[in-house]
Formats: C-alpha cells, structure tokens, sequence
C-alpha cells in the first residue's frame, strides 16, 4: 500500500512533467526560443499559437 505522502508526492511528480515537457516543446521552436517579439501580449500570442498547433497536431496526426 502506497502512504499519503507517497501519493501527494507522486502526483506532483507527473505535473510537474507534463509542465517540463511542455516548456521543453516550446523551447524547440525557433521563434519563441530566440524571442523574436519584443511585446508581451505578442509572445503571449505566439505561445498560444504553438500550443493550439501542438494540440492539432496530436488529435489529426496521421500515425494514429
């Protein structure tokens, strides 16, 4: 039986995957990496893009 501290811990552990995982995707695209965008809102903008194009990609990839 796995302790109640074992748990939380372990439930951190997977967020905080998905949230390194996700930043290391972001990190590969050229534009966000180099920060081409002087703006906030603009980056903000590009970032959402990304994510909404990585989105995409996972639910019409044709590998599935």
């Amino acid at each position: 039986m796995i302790s109640p501290e074992m748990a939380v811990s372990m439930t951190k552990y997977r967020q905080r995957n998905i949230v390194g995982r996700c930043i290391g995707w972001i990190k590969e695209l050229r534009r966000i990496c180099t920060r081409y965008d002087y703006l906030a809102s603009s980056f903000l903008v590009m970032v959402c893009l990304a994510c909404i194009d990585r989105c995409l990609r996972a639910d019409f990839s044709d590998k599935t």
